[in-house]
């Protein structure tokens, strides 16, 4: 974690209030807010991602995954070819 600095931010009073119903106050609030704020990053560097990719996939570049069933055999066959390596692994184990 990096270095913790402390700041002065302004909220809506029933906010806190509500905060505070749910996690006490004073020392248990920054650790909530500082939750909340990297949730709240990630779900907005998620969206900046999938924006900057969209329209990438080009069904014309992936003739056989164009139906549901198309996807559903793939999915079958990549999870069963990751099942074969995780056997193959564990026979090598001896207990």
């Amino acid at each position: 974690m990096s270095e913790m600095v402390k700041t002065h931010i302004i909220v809506p009073r029933d906010l806190l209030e509500e905060i505070d119903g749910f996690y006490g106050k004073k020392r248990k609030r920054s650790p909530f807010i500082v939750e909340a704020a990297k949730e709240k990053l990630a779900r907005e560097r998620f969206l900046k991602v999938i924006d900057e990719t969209a329209g990438a996939w080009k069904n014309r570049n992936h003739p056989s995954l164009n139906t549901h069933q198309d996807v559903h055999n793939y999915l079958k066959e990549i999870r069963g070819s990751f099942k074969k390596r995780l056997d193959r692994i564990y026979d090598q184990v001896s207990y």
